[in-house]
C-alpha cells in the first residue's frame, strides 16, 4: 500500500543535549571532523548506517540513549566544547573583517546547484561542487556572501547499472523536513513566500528554505507549495530536467525569484542587502532584469529610466562563465522569452524589446531566433571571468562577437582559476601529517604550513597513503557488491569481490561527468595494452572510475557501458572498477585513496577540472592533458602532462595518438617510479614528487585563494563602482548619458593622420620614437576618449602581436573638432616592429576600453 502523505517526525532532544540540534543544523559539521566525532559518539553504528547524516541520526536515536547521554558528564563536556567552537567560528572576526574594510557589505551568489554535503543532494557535478566550495571558503574567510539557489524535490538522479551495464536513473523524493534546512518565516510565524507573474496566470508561488553553511546563509526556493497548480509544483522537481519551457521557468525562479527571496531575507532578518550580485553561469541571468524592474517601476524604488538602471545593475554585477563549448550555453527560443516577459509577465514594466536585445545573438554567425543566457549575462555585468587562465582565453574567443571591434586578447573577460575547499576534501590523516610537525591549518602564516611538508618523514607519508588506499579499496568493494546485486548477481557469485582491488597496487582514479569531450573511454583505445598494464606481474595498475551521464545523453551512457562491460571481464575485474552513483560521499575517500588522478579531455574543452586539485591536496599526482588549471600550474615535477595532438583533424586518429602517449607514460614513467622502493620499502623518488606537488600546488588550488581573488579583483571593485553610482543615482545617470552621447557621436571619430620621428632610416634599440596623431572627434571632447599608440612585434602578415599600449596626450585643438595627440615610445628590443594608433572611449567608471564595443583605428 502507498502512503497518501509523508512527513518527517523530528526528535525532541533533552535540554542538556539541545546543542546537538544546533550542531546538526549548521552544515559546518560536514567539513569539521571534530563535530562529526560528536555525532559518532552518540551512536557509532547508527552514525554509519544513516550515512553520517546528523539529522537522520538524531531522528533514529532512542529516547533511552538520549537519557544516557544527558547523564554522561564526559559527553556533555565534549558537546559544550563543540558548541563553543561553533559559536566562536560564527562570531569571531576572520580574514575579511581584518583585511577588507572597503569590501562589500554583502554579496548575493546565485547558482542553479550547490554541492555542500552528500546529505543535501542539490548538485550534479563540477558547477555545483564549485559553488558549494565557494560558499564554504567564504564562510571560513568571513566573506559576507548569501547563496541563492533552488531546492529540487528529487535532486539529481541516482545512478545504477543494468546487467548489460546500461545506466539506469531513479529519482527518490526528498523530504525537506528531513534535510538540514529550515523554512524562512515572517515575524508572525507564517512561511515567507515570493511570487512571480506567469503568462495566463495564476502567479507562481515559492517558499524559501535556509541552509546554514557555516557563516553563510543559502536560500533555496521551492515551488512544492499548496496553491500552485501541478505544472508549477513541478518547476523545482529535478535538476536539469524537462524541456525548454521547464528550464526557462526554473531560471526565472532562480533569477527573478532569487532577488525577491534576498529582499525577503533581508527584511525579515535584518541582514544587509547585497551590494554585489554574482551569477555563477548564465542560468541565473534573469536576476539583472528583476533589479532593473526594482530600479525603474517598483513602487518603492527610485523610479530611474532604463539606461540609468542598467548602469546601476551592471556596475554591481559579476558574471562567471564555466563552459568552453557553445553547446553548454542555455539558449531559449525568442518566442518563449516573449511569452514570459511580455506585458504583465515576470518583470512587468521592463520593456520587452530591451529584454530581447540583451540576449540577442546579433553578431556574425549568431542565431537570430534564440535568446542566449550567457550573452545576456555579459551584457548585464560589468565584470566577467572564466575559471582558469586557458578558459579565459577560450571564452574571449567564444564571445569575441560581442566586442567585434577589438582583438580577442582585449575582450573584457578575465579569469580567476577555481579552487577547492581543503577541509571538505582532504583526509584527516593528511592534515595530521602536517600538524604532527607543528603546522597550524588556522594560522595566517600559510608559508609555514606548507614548509612543514619537508619535515614529514618519507615513511610516514608512504604509510599514510597506503592507509588511505586501503580505505578506498574497502569502500569500493562495498559499492561493487551492492552494484552487482542490483544488477541481478547472486551473492554466491560475488566471492571475487573480497579480493578485488589491492591496497598495495598503483591506483589511478578517474571520476567526472560522462560528457563526450571528457573522453571517458580513452584508455580503452587499445584494450589489450590496457590489460597488460593492469595485469603486469611486477608493476600492476588498478583503475577506479565513476561518473554519471545526463539522462538524455545516450552517447555518454554508451561510454559508461563500455567501461562497465570491460570491468565485468573475469580476467581484469580485480583491477578495474566503475562505481555507480558518483557523489560527495564517494568522492571523499576516492581522492585521498588514489595515487594518480587521470584527466584526458579534448583540449581546450575543460574549463577548469577541479577534481585533480582535490587529489593533489591529498598527495596524489596528476596525469593530465594540459587543459584547464593543469595548463597553467603543471611545472614538470608535480605530475605528468599527456602530450596533446592539437591540430590533428581526424578525431579517431587524435584519440589513438593521445591514448598511446598515455599508455607510454604509465608504463615507462608512472609505474616504474611508484614501484622503485628503497631498503625501507619506500619509493623515495615518488615521495619527492608528492612533496613537490603539495608545496607547489597546495597554496594555489585552495578555494580560500580563489575567494580572496574574487573579493579583491571583482567584488570590492564592483562595490566601489556601485557606491559611486548608487549614492544618489546621479553618477549612474551621468554615465548613462555619457555612454549615449559617445555612442551617438562615434561615427564622426577617426584617425586622420599619423606622423613619427626620431628613429631615422636605421632605428636601433634604445631609440625614442615620437608620434603625433591628428584625430577628428566630432562633437566629443578629448576627455571622452583615449588616443593610444599600439605597438609591438609584427608577423609576416603585418599583424601586430605581443602588443603594448601607450596613451598619447592631447596637446592642441583645432576648428571642426580636430585635435592633436603626441607621445613617445622607446624601442626596447630588436626585430620586426610595428605600430598603429587607435581611439577608444575613456571614463573612470569603465572597467575596460572595450566596454562600449567601439574603436576607431588609423
Amino acid at each position: 500500500m502507498r502512503a497518501i502523505r509523508r512527513f518527517t517526525v523530528r526528535p525532541v532532544l533533552p535540554v542538556a543535549l539541545a546543542a546537538l540540534g544546533e550542531l546538526a543544523g549548521n552544515l559546518r559539521w560536514s567539513w569539521h571532523p571534530e563535530t562529526q566525532d560528536v555525532f559518532a559518539a552518540v551512536d557509532p553504528d547508527l552514525w554509519e548506517s544513516t550515512g553520517r547524516d546528523p539529522v537522520k541520526l538524531l531522528g533514529a536515536v532512542s529516547r533511552s540513549r538520549f537519557e544516557e547521554l544527558a547523564a554522561d558528564a564526559a559527553f556533555l563536556e565534549t558537546l559544550r566544547g563543540a558548541r563553543a567552537g561553533l559559536e566562536a567560528y560564527l562570531t569571531n572576526d576572520r580574514w575579511f573583517q581584518k583585511k577588507m574594510s572597503d569590501g562589500p557589505r554583502a554579496i548575493g551568489y546565485f547558482s542553479p546547484e550547490f554541492g555542500i554535503a552528500a546529505v543535501l543532494p542539490q548538485y550534479s557535478g563540477g558547477l555545483g561542487i564549485l559553488a558549494g566550495d565557494h560558499l564554504k571558503a567564504a564562510s571560513d574567510l568571513g566573506v559576507p556572501i548569501i547563496g541563492v539557489g533552488l531546492l529540487y524535490r528529487h535532486g539529481y538522479f541516482k545512478q545504477a547499472f543494468s546487467r548489460e551495464g546500461w545506466q539506469q536513473e531513479t529519482y527518490p523524493v526528498l523530504d525537506p523536513d528531513g534535510l538540514p534546512i529550515s523554512l524562512l518565516r515572517e515575524e508572525d510565524g507564517s512561511r515567507a513566500t515570493i511570487t512571480i507573474a506567469m503568462p495566463g496566470g495564476p502567479d507562481l508561488i515559492a517558499r524559501i528554505w535556509v541552509a546554514s553553511v557555516g557563516r553563510v546563509p543559502l536560500l533555496l526556493l521551492d515551488t512544492d507549495v499548496e496553491g500552485n497548480p501541478d505544472h508549477y509544483v513541478d518547476v523545482t522537481d529535478r535538476l536539469y530536467g524537462g524541456n525548454s519551457e521547464h528550464r526557462l521557468r526554473q531560471e526565472l525562479l532562480l533569477g527573478v525569484g532569487g532577488v525577491r527571496a534576498l529582499r525577503a531575507y533581508s527584511r525579515i532578518t535584518g541582514a544587509p542587502a547585497p551590494e554585489v550580485f554574482h551569477t555563477n553561469e548564465g542560468h541565473a541571468g534573469f536576476l539583472g532584469l528583476e533589479r532593473i524592474r526594482e530600479l525603474t517601476v517598483a513602487a518603492d524604488g527610485p523610479g530611474l529610466d532604463f539606461e540609468t538602471a542598467l548602469e546601476v545593475g551592471r556596475a554591481s554585477t559579476v558574471f562567471t562563465t564555466h563552459t568552453p563549448v557553445p553547446a553548454g550555453i542555455d539558449r531559449f527560443p525568442r518566442t518563449l522569452v516573449e511569452q514570459y516577459f511580455s506585458e504583465g509577465g515576470a518583470t512587468p514594466g521592463v520593456p520587452l524589446d530591451r529584454i530581447l536585445g540583451l540576449g540577442a545573438e546579433d553578431y556574425d554567425n549568431g542565431d537570430a531566433s534564440v535568446f542566449n543566457m550567457a550573452v545576456m549575462g555579459f551584457r548585464l555585468a560589468q565584470r566577467a571571468n572564466g575559471v582558469s587562465v586557458l578558459h579565459g582565453e577560450v571564452s574571449r574567443g567564444m564571445f569575441n562577437g560581442l566586442w567585434p571591434a577589438f582583438d580577442e586578447a582585449e575582450v573584457p573577460i578575465g579569469s580567476i582559476t577555481n579552487g577547492v575547499h581543503a577541509p571538505s576534501w582532504v583526509a584527516r590523516e593528511v592534515f595530521a601529517l602536517a600538524e604532527g610537525q607543528g603546522a597550524d591549518p588556522d594560522s595566517d602564516d600559510a608559508e609555514a604550513y606548507w614548509d612543514a611538508v619537508d619535515k614529514i618523514p618519507s615513511g610516514d607519508i608512504w604509510a599514510t597513503k597506503r592507509q588511505l588506499r586501503e580505505r578506498l579499496v574497502v569502500d569500493a568493494r562495498k559499492r561493487l557488491a551492492r552494484s552487482c546485486e542490483k544488477r541481478g548477481a547472486a551473492k554466491a557469485e560475488l566471492g571475487w569481490i573480497e579480493t578485488a582491488l589491492d591496497p598495495d597496487v598503483l591506483t589511478i582514479g578517474f571520476a567526472r561527468r560522462a560528457a563526450s569531450y571528457k573522453r571517458l573511454t580513452l584508455m580503452l583505445r587499445d584494450p589489450e595494452r590496457l590489460k597488460r598494464l593492469l595485469l603486469d606481474p611486477e608493476r600492476p595498475v588498478q583503475l577506479i572510475m565513476a561518473g554519471k551521464a545526463h539522462p538524455a545523453d545516450d552517447g555518454g551512457k554508451k561510454l559508461i557501458q563500455a567501461i562497465v562491460q570491460l570491468a565485468d571481464d573475469p580476467e581484469v575485474r580485480h583491477r578495474i572498477a566503475y562505481l555507480p552513483n558518483y557523489d560527495i560521499a564517494m568522492a571523499q575517500p576516492l581522492y585521498p585513496g588514489c595515487d594518480v588522478w587521470l584527466n584526458n579531455p579534448l583540449r581546450p574543452y575543460e574549463a577548469c577540472g577541479t577534481s585533480g586539485m582535490k587529489a593533489a591536496l591529498n598527495g596524489g599526482l596528476n596525469l593530465s592533458i594540459l587543459d584547464g588549471w593543469w595548463d597553467e600550474w603543471y611545472d614538470g615535477n608535480n605530475g605528468w602532462a599527456i602530450p596533446s595532438a592539437d591540430g590533428v583533424d581526424d578525431a579517431d586518429h587524435r584519440d589513438d595518438l593521445e591514448a598511446a602517449a598515455l599508455y607510454d607514460l604509465i608504463e615507462k614513467e608512472v609505474a616504474p617510479r611508484f614501484y622503485d622502493l628503497d631498503a625501507e620499502g619506500v619509493p623515495t623518488r615518488w615521495i619527492e614528487m608528492v612533496r613537490h606537488t603539495l608545496k607547489s600546488l597546495g597554496p594555489k588550488v585552495l578555494a580560500t585563494r580563489m575567494v580572496r581573488d574574487y573579493v579583491r579583483q571583482l567584488y570590492t571593485p564592483a562595490a566601489g563602482n556601485a557606491r559611486l553610482l548608487n549614492s544618489d543615482y546621479h553618477g549612474a545617470a551621468e554615465l548613462a548619458v555619457w555612454k549615449k552621447r559617445v555612442k551617438g557621436g562615434w561615427p564622426a571619430v577617426r584617425v586622420e593622420h599619423v606622423e613619427s620621428s626620431g628613429v631615422g632610416d636605421a632605428p636601433e634599440v634604445g631609440a625614442t620614437m615620437s608620434v603625433r596623431a591628428f584625430v577628428a572627434l566630432g562633437d566629443l571632447a578629448p576627455a571622452d576618449v583615449e588616443v593610444q599608440l599600439v605597438h609591438g612585434k609584427i608577423n609576416s602578415e603585418d599583424e601586430l602581436v605581443q602588443t603594448s599600449v601607450s596613451p598619447l596626450t592631447a596637446v592642441e585643438s583645432y576648428e571642426g573638432g580636430r585635435h592633436r595627440f603626441d607621445g613617445d615610445v622607446v624601442l626596447e628590443q630588436g626585430g620586426a616592429f610595428g605600430y598603429t594608433v587607435r581611439v577608444v572611449p575613456c571614463n573612470d567608471l569603465l572597467t575596460s576600453p572595450a566596454e562600449l564595443g567601439v574603436v576607431a583605428l588609423a
